[in-house]
Formats: C-alpha cells, sequence, structure tokens
C-alpha cells in the first residue's frame, strides 16, 4: 500500500483549512465564480476535488495578492481557464506612461521648488 493516498474529495472543512478562507468565503466565491462548482454529496456536503482547490488558490491569488475586484477576477479566471495570457499594455502605451511619468515628477519637483523659494 502506498505512504501517501490522495483523497479524491476535500470537505469543505479541509479546504478551508488549506486555504485559509473561512467557509462562508468559500461558499460566496462559489456563487460569484462559474469555475468554482464543487459537487455535492447525497447529504448535500460539498466534495472539492483537486481541480476544484486549485480554482480555489487561484481566486484567492487574483483577489488577495493581485488585488483583482470580484469582476476583474472573474474575467481574469476565465481567460486562465481558457488559455489565455492577461492582457499587457502595447508598447506604445508603455512609452506613453513612462513619458507622463516623468512629465509629473518633473512638475512634483518645480513645485517643490516654487514654494520653497
Amino acid at each position: 500500500m502506498p505512504d501517501a493516498i490522495r483523497k479524491l474529495y476535500h470537505s469543505i472543512r479541509e479546504v478551508s483549512e488549506a486555504t485559509g478562507l473561512p467557509a462562508h468565503v468559500l461558499r460566496y466565491w462559489e456563487t460569484e465564480f462559474d469555475a468554482l462548482r464543487p459537487k455535492k454529496n447525497r447529504a448535500g456536503n460539498r466534495a472539492y476535488t483537486e481541480h476544484d482547490v486549485d480554482v480555489v488558490r487561484r481566486i484567492q491569488r487574483l483577489l488577495r495578492d493581485e488585488k483583482y475586484t470580484i469582476e476583474g477576477a472573474r474575467a481574469a479566471l476565465a481567460r486562465e481557464l481558457a488559455g489565455e495570457s492577461a492582457p499587457t499594455a502595447a508598447p506604445s502605451d508603455r512609452e506613453s506612461l513612462v513619458a507622463l511619468r516623468g512629465f509629473l515628477a518633473d512638475l512634483a519637483r518645480r513645485l517643490g521648488s516654487e514654494s520653497v523659494s
């Protein structure tokens, strides 16, 4: 018999403990994200697969680490699951933003020196 037998299904409590998220947050995310739909057993208890746990972790990363809104995380997750990467700014957009940043830094420097004089 193998040392570690992997479980096929996890309870909401187990997923909650593994991710550090309260169970009510997991239940709420089920209503907000179509990609998160754990099966329910005969008793009505949620049965999360490894795929469901991965989706929970992706949602957690998008919302908590990358600071997406629910709507933005929903769109980003849909792109990820469709195999697309997140959109990036075109080089011309980046150049414009760098130029704007330089202008604002220069303006702030000038305003700072005028108030001292």
